[in-house]
């Protein structure tokens, strides 16, 4: 039943109820909210809430509804077969009162119903709701700053909605949309820009007539209109780096964004006392105007490549970056969006010349060509803007200013040195002055390596004549060398020609680390830095050095040291030239450090970061077995402390899985960890983000196994509750299952058939081809190895396997080939290994009523039609299935069916083609069963079933020759005529394959 305006009273009081911190108010009054929500006209009372002036003051409640609304739009906007959804009539009525709603004073309820218009404008613009950008164009002419603002609100809402679809018609659409809107919006703009500029200048006058409420709308409604030009700019044109056509906004927008920056920073300094309020807008809309820029420069850099537009944007940049003014140099934010826009302008590939080539006679220049025409201009561009003189002073800039600690570093450092680790990483440069400074400095130097090399070089050896090793003091002189160090360590690829690493190891990194004051953790840390980066430089009579180095400085009292030395130390165990044997004896106290550190740390990151190396180690060396104790009681803590960080839990999965690989035969003594871990993942109730990375510790588990162990064979029926909920995985339970049926045998046939039974008729006929191709091997192996047991257990799939043969088109399509033939190879394998049990099944009700479901033919013998399959597929298998082929079909030549005698042809053609010898695969390298640690348990016992396949002991010649006497008398006569039919060629073959007289 409908909802109505009767209902009000109600739905007020349930979502005043619904704010009540009483849990026995509350509950009762969600539970209603939420019996409702599926209702006609609860959207509508929703509505009425929000908009009743009587409730303008009780905006908690006018929140909450707005809340529900939202949430409602999500679920029954669009129409779904499992709900009745809002109807037509009610949306209409909605859009219309959303529309009629733009001045709402609070600026969260406000918010929250732009979001609601923009998402049913990304469903219904434009075919339902057409007039939309109209209605809010129309409401534009006449508002008032509140409203205005409330509208452009919404409209940047919208646009960023719908500049997120991403079909050609949609994107069509929102180009029309920039095409119709741009113009508006940036006149807007600048006439708002000019009303704030105006407006600061009177309050740097402390002039009493200005509205500082009024004036600070419109700063916020000209912000909202800068994002707007932004969407317009980036998505509403496609990219001309495609298209190579001029975006004509970008050349509009760009110098007067950059006026814009001018002339707002003059007020930096004049704000800072008096009007917190405008700085912070200040600093929020310099940096979103540089971020604008960098956007339009990444979506369309040919455009932006002008000489008139990139010229004066970049000058700035680097006049910001190498003489910013004092106010400036405290703010960082729009610093670092300086230093990104010139990172951005220097690794454009497509402002980098390259050759290409013309076509002859080209009437006109090709695509190639106007590209490299316009490379060439925006090099020319960047080289008046960076000539060597101010490449060298940049470089100098950012290593002397930017690479330097300051004091609020050593601070920050010091109360908490996991987060400073972190906070330097490369992964957040984009975020952190110094970080952004060194992406910079690194794209700089790859652009000018050749001129910069020689000038870094000698940076570092002013820094460290300056700073000897035995200095303690934290002077400028040691900040500058640490400075120079990381200089020289981000750009090892290059610097390695101006430096020798043995040299600078020998004559001073060594030397660093003998220095264990205090104050040297700055240095420790580079130097930790340094051996990671130069891995690729270091040398054999310099390994064992740099090994040790990093050990030691694993050791060292500075958390943060010890998190870089962990770090390099991972790179040199996953470098190609890791050599065990320098660093055999140092495992022990690499083992222990490791295990020490984690212990330590705090952070998700720390830990993983450790625990990589760890694993690195586990994979790296060749024995763990004298490690193995410590490192289960190291998991088996770390698993115990996991509990509900599901990323740090899926690392440990990892390193587990690589331990069990590593211990090989002796996997079962860490059986302990291993199967509490299996439980807490595999059940019903684990995560179902742990579930792959425990299916491949399970996978590897049994892999490894020299025996399946109670433990492990008590887990299988997990696999039945992971496929019913999903096949995602289906590939990894294959080789589960795989690894129960040869290692298991007999025992866990026992023991789980009926669970083996139940998944693969839950697979076999409701999965893909691809799917079914990796299962359909399992059951082969199952054939094999239990021919009594198995097919009876298994028939339903095996009927499923029949109806694939015979039914269905492989023609084209190369995997359902492969699906049908090695289908037809297991009833093949079926057929000689169990031949009562197929004749039987082949005359079953229950499959002849599959097969009329799936459109075979009644009349038809399925019997023969197997042999025509088995014919016809003979080509698309290996040659160990198609001895198998050759021996089904020459039993089939034993039946009392008239009909073979038409196929003897082509059935002696296809057993003449599989008589090859089969040998060459059993002399290989398969047969010898080594016990390395390495080879996994199951992989040896395949190769034993393998060898040992009952098809490999059957003689396909006596087996021909027994089977054509038997068709002979059964036949007489018409075998003779049959024969006689063969080319004399063929027969004459025939009798030399099978030594007849």
């Amino acid at each position: 039943m409908a909802l109505s305006s009767s209902d009000l009273p109600a739905m007020y009081t349930l979502l005043a109820n619904s704010l009540s911190g009483d849990q026995t108010v509350r509950k009762p009054a969600e539970d209603s909210l939420a019996q409702f929500e599926s209702r006609p006209g609860f959207c509508s009372c929703l509505m009425e809430v929000i908009t009743a002036k009587d409730l303008t003051s009780q905006t908690n409640v006018r929140l909450m509804a707005s809340v529900y609304f939202k949430n409602s739009i999500n679920r029954y906007w669009r129409n779904r077969r499992d709900s009745m959804g809002i109807s037509n009539e009610e949306k209409l009525h909605l859009k219309k009162k959303l529309l009629s709603h733009l001045r709402e004073e609070n600026y969260q309820i406000a918010l929250t119903l732009a979001v609601i218009i923009s998402k049913i404008a990304r469903i219904d613009y434009p075919k339902e709701w057409p007039d939309l950008f109209s209605v809010l164009a129309q409401q534009l002419q006449s508002a008032d700053i509140l409203s205005t603002h409330r509208i452009f609100m919404i409209l940047f809402r919208i646009l960023k909605e719908l500049s997120t679809k991403r079909l050609t018609s949609d994107q069509r659409t929102f180009a029309e949309i920039a095409s119709q809107f741009f113009d508006y919006s940036w006149h807007l703009w600048q006439s708002d820009a000019q009303t704030i500029l105006h407006g600061f200048s009177v309050l740097v006058q402390n002039v009493s007539e200005l509205h500082p409420d009024d004036l600070y709308l419109t700063c916020e409604r000209w912000f909202l209109c800068s994002k707007i030009i932004r969407q317009l700019t980036v998505s509403g044109f496609p990219s001309d780096a495609m298209s190579i056509q001029e975006v004509r906004p970008v050349k509009e927008i760009s110098p007067v964004l950059l006026d814009a920056i001018q002339s707002f920073i003059p007020y930096y300094s004049s704000f800072r006392e008096k009007h917190p309020k405008f700085l912070e807008f200040l600093k929020k809309a310099c940096t979103k105007l540089m971020k604008i820029l960098i956007a339009v420069q990444c979506r369309h850099p040919y455009s932006f490549g002008d000489r008139n537009v990139c010229g004066p944007v970049i000058d700035f940049c680097l006049n910001k970056i190498t003489n910013p003014e004092s106010d400036i140099s405290l703010f960082e934010e729009f610093q670092i969006q300086c230093m990104i826009m010139v990172k951005s302008v220097l690794e454009c590939k497509e402002y980098k010349l390259c050759s290409t080539g013309r076509v002859m006679d080209d009437n006109g220049p090709t695509l190639d060509q106007m590209k490299k025409n316009i490379s060439t201009a925006v090099s020319g561009v960047l080289a008046s803007l960076l000539p060597s003189e101010r490449v060298v002073f940049l470089c100098n800039v950012l290593i002397r200013r930017y690479f330097v600690l300051t004091r609020s570093d050593l601070e920050e450092w010091y109360h908490n040195p996991e987060s400073f680790h972190h906070e330097q990483d490369s992964v957040l440069w984009s975020e952190r002055l110094r970080p952004c400074a060194e992406a910079l400095y690194i794209v700089l130097f790859e652009n000018h390596s050749q001129l910069l090399g020689p000038i870094v070089v000698s940076i570092l050896q002013e820094a460290m004549n300056g700073c000897p090793s035995s200095v303690n003091e934290l002077t400028p002189a040691l900040l500058l060398k640490d400075a120079a160090y990381g200089a020289a360590a981000y750009v090892y690829y290059e610097l390695s020609n101006y430096l020798s690493f043995k040299d600078w190891f020998n004559g001073a990194l060594s030397l660093e680390l003998t220095n264990d004051h205090p104050n040297m953790r700055i240095i420790h840390r580079k130097v930790a830095l340094i051996l990671g980066q130069w891995v690729s430089e270091i040398k054999d009579d310099t390994r064992r050095p740099v090994y040790c180095a990093l050990i030691k400085l694993l050791q060292d009292t500075d958390l943060c040291v010890r998190l870089a030395a962990s770090r390099s130390l991972y790179f040199h165990i996953e470098d190609a030239n890791f050599s065990e044997q320098d660093f055999l004896d140092l495992l022990p106290i690499c083992w222990d450090s490791c295990f020490k550190l984690v212990e330590e740390v705090q952070e998700f990151d720390s830990k993983v970061q450790v625990l990589n190396t760890i694993t690195g180690l586990i994979t790296r060396v060749t024995e763990v077995n004298p490690y193995a104790n410590k490192l289960m009681q190291f998991f088996q803590k770390a698993w115990g402390e996991s509990s509900g960080e599901r990323l740090l839990q899926i690392q440990l999965l990892a390193a587990v899985r690589n331990f069990v690989v590593a211990l090989g035969y002796q996997s079962p003594i860490c059986y302990n960890i291993v199967v509490p871990m299996l439980q807490s993942g595999i059940s019903v109730d684990s995560p179902d983000e742990l579930l792959e990375d425990t299916m491949q510790l399970w996978e590897a588990t049994l892999s490894h196994a020299p025996t399946v162990v109670p433990q492990l064979l008590g887990h299988f029926p997990c696999l039945v509750e992971i496929l019913e909920r999903s096949f995602d995985h289906l590939k990894m339970a294959a080789s589960i299952i795989e690894s129960y049926i040869v290692l298991g045998g007999i025992e866990f046939l026992n023991l789980h058939a009926s669970t083996l039974a139940k998944l693969l008729d839950l697979v076999v006929g409701n999965v893909n081809d691809r799917g079914l191709l990796s299962m359909l091997p399992l059951v082969d192996t199952l054939v094999q190895c239990f021919p009594t047991e198995v097919p009876q257990l298994i028939s339903t799939t095996i009927q499923k396997l029949i109806v694939i043969c015979l039914t269905g088109g492989d023609d084209i399509d190369p995997s359902k080939t492969a699906v049908k033939a090695s289908s037809a190879a297991i009833l093949a394998r079926v057929l000689v290994m169990n031949t009562n049990y197929l004749a039987q099944l082949t005359s079953e009700p229950s499959l002849l009523a599959l097969l009329q479901k799936a459109g075979f033919p009644s009349e038809e013998s399925v019997l023969l039609c197997l042999v025509d399959v088995w014919l016809d597929k003979v080509d698309n298998v290996i040659s160990t299935q198609r001895k198998t082929f050759g021996l089904a079909l020459s039993i089939i030549l034993t039946l009392r069916l008239p009909q073979v005698l038409d196929k003897l042809d082509q059935i002696l053609s296809v057993i003449l083609g599989g008589s090859e010898d089969l040998n060459e695969e059993e002399s290989s390298s398969d047969n010898t069963y080594s016990s390395s640690p390495r080879v996994p348990s199951k992989e040896l016992r395949r190769r034993q079933i393998k060898f040992s396949d009952p098809i490999n002991q059957v003689s396909l010649e006596n087996s021909v020759r027994e089977n054509l006497q038997t068709c002979a008398t059964l036949h007489g006569e018409s075998f003779n005529a049959a024969i006689s039919r063969m080319h004399p060629a063929a027969f004459g073959q025939l009798k030399q394959a099978l030594k007849m007289p």
